[in-house]
């Protein structure tokens, strides 16, 4: 009789929060715990302490050449949020090549509502501040946060029809594009065009580097610093750099030899076996691991060229994503102290009641006019299976604005009454969409997912 090898200690421990992080749903739990801890240590005794914590400067340099210091929360802002939005440029670029947004038609649903969800949301927050320097803020409530957003979709399970998930994760993708768009247009002011041309010859440099078969990712590394830095710079907000790196990640195979690689992996794996045996006669019972080493970096090497760059590197930071950089986030920016002269500043109190209506009530009836008039036009289809009610719940789910809402307040005020008032009707108005997001959407669904 055989007996299974029994997990050890560690891998019984680790073993539940590997389960969790394979939910749909997890992500969006862990953002919104980082997001209520933020918002109790603000408002707690400890409130000053957690300001100055996230304005701890930080110094990097190289010699004389290279120096760079910011508080901890710019460092947060523009470096760990210039991944946040690489892997945003991946999932444009895979999706206008090979998804959702790569056939016109196909297309033109989830782009027209989100259009609609991102100039209706602009509206509604424009017509408070007309005139006033506080316009500034109106791309706050135009952007939808995917992870909360299709979080929250999750949770009605099997009933979420295929197709309404397709098309929120298309819609979110769309409004992705737009925000960059915004940023890049609108929340840019001073351009430095010698740091902006070294940018520009970084990017060259990494097109070259794609044309001419380099696939090291330490060079890229190296080459998407060099570009993240210039960027910084120049004017033009720092993450764009990631964008703009992940646009241009190859989205093709080096080896279209299928079979190649499955002979390589197959003789790795005979080698790997032969050592484990001691049946290999080049290298004995391999005291010090070196054939195994080499047996197993053959494997890792075939199961990255088996993937393009552009998924390979998809799937490697998706997760670090999840449950580092945006948690990290709203550690850093969701923190708002909630006051008497916040509350009762009158700019202030109008700022974040836009931003909350923008959310709530601009995001689905831009989402949904702008669709309908599309399905209408004839130029797209409702898709098959879904109704048009729960395509305004959907919209109303992609009220869900937070990170990319509280990145761009960022970006629009300086004044803190002015920063924690947006951040209040941010923080507000998503909450209020997504509750009645998926308690409309509970209504609309049948009780199992059409096919």
């Amino acid at each position: 009789m055989s007996f299974a090898k029994s997990p050890s200690l560690a891998g019984r421990l680790v073993a539940p929060f590997v389960r969790f992080a394979a939910l749909e749903a997890s992500s969006a739990m862990v953002l919104l715990a980082a997001s209520v801890t933020a918002l109790v240590a603000a408002n707690s005794p400890l409130g000053p302490a957690w300001e100055r914590l996230w304005q701890t400067p930080l110094s990097l340099s190289f010699g004389e050449g290279f120096a760079l210091s910011l508080p901890l929360v710019a460092w947060v802002n523009d470096a760990l949020m210039g991944v946040f939005f690489f892997v945003i440029g991946l999932e444009i670029k895979r999706e206008v090549l090979a998804g959702e947004l790569s056939s016109l038609r196909r297309a033109l649903f989830p782009v027209a509502g989100a259009l609609g969800g991102m100039l209706v949301p602009a509206a509604v927050y424009a017509a408070f501040h007309q005139g006033e320097p506080t316009i500034r803020g109106f791309g706050i409530p135009m952007a939808t946060d995917i992870a909360f957003a299709v979080g929250a979709l999750a949770l009605l399970g099997s009933r979420v029809p295929g197709a309404l998930r397709v098309f929120l994760l298309a819609l979110a993708i769309a409004d992705d594009l737009g925000a960059v768009t915004v940023i890049a247009v609108f929340y840019t002011e001073t351009i430095h065009l010698d740091s902006l041309g070294l940018a520009a010859l970084g990017l060259a440099a990494c097109w070259a580097l794609n044309r001419a078969g380099v696939r090291s990712l330490l060079v890229y590394l190296a080459v998407g610093a060099f570009v993240w830095f210039e960027t910084h710079h120049s004017g033009v907000h720092a993450t764009m750099a990631g964008v703009a790196l992940g646009f241009l990640t190859p989205s093709g195979r080096d080896d279209d030899d299928h079979e190649t690689l499955v002979e390589r992996g197959r003789d790795a794996l005979e080698r790997l076996g032969r050592v484990l045996r001691g049946e290999d006669d080049d290298h004995g019972d391999d005291l010090h691991g070196h054939a195994r080493h080499e047996a197993l970096r053959e494997l890792r090497t075939i199961g990255r060229e088996a993937l393009s760059p552009l998924d390979y590197l998809t799937n490697e930071l998706a997760r670090w994503v999840a449950f580092v950089i945006m948690p990290v986030f709203a550690l850093a920016n969701a923190g708002v102290a909630i006051g008497v002269e916040m509350l009762s500043d009158p700019v202030a109190s109008r700022v974040g009641l836009a931003v909350a209506l923008g959310l709530l009530v601009g995001k689905p009836l831009g989402i949904t006019v702008l669709s309908w008039l599309a399905v209408k036009a004839g130029v797209a289809a409702l898709p098959a299976g879904v109704s048009w009610g729960a395509i305004a719940a959907t919209g109303l789910l992609a009220g869900i604005g937070f990170t990319v809402s509280l990145f761009v307040t960022s970006l629009a005020f300086d004044d803190p009454l002015l920063v924690a008032g947006a951040k209040l009707g941010t923080l507000g108005g998503s909450l209020l969409a997504g509750v009645l997001g998926l308690a409309v959407l509970s209504r609309v669904l049948p009780p199992r997912a059409s096919a």
